[in-house]
């Protein structure tokens, strides 16, 4: 399968990419992307650990771990927004 893959705020600031594409296993979740992702090292593995704050959303819809990823999907991570 084919995801597209964006990244928000300071995250795309962090690791110089606003989007990507990526072909993964038919049968990916959010945590099985984050591994893959985890894997380039660096600033990757730092600021995508399991410890560190972010939020994931598939198609516009706030996902966890377990959450499967399906062709043609929108992923979007980025830092946990603040406000009031």
């Amino acid at each position: 399968m084919n995801i597209t893959l964006l990244y928000f705020a300071r995250l795309r600031e962090i690791f110089g990419v606003g989007a990507e594409n990526l072909a993964l296993a038919d049968d990916a979740t959010v945590n099985s992307l984050l591994d893959l992702l985890r894997q380039r090292g660096d600033v990757w593995a730092e600021n995508l650990a399991p410890n560190h704050a972010f939020r994931v959303a598939v198609n516009q819809e706030v996902a966890n771990g377990d959450t499967p990823l399906v062709d043609r999907a929108e992923v979007a991570i980025f830092p946990p927004v603040t406000g009031g």
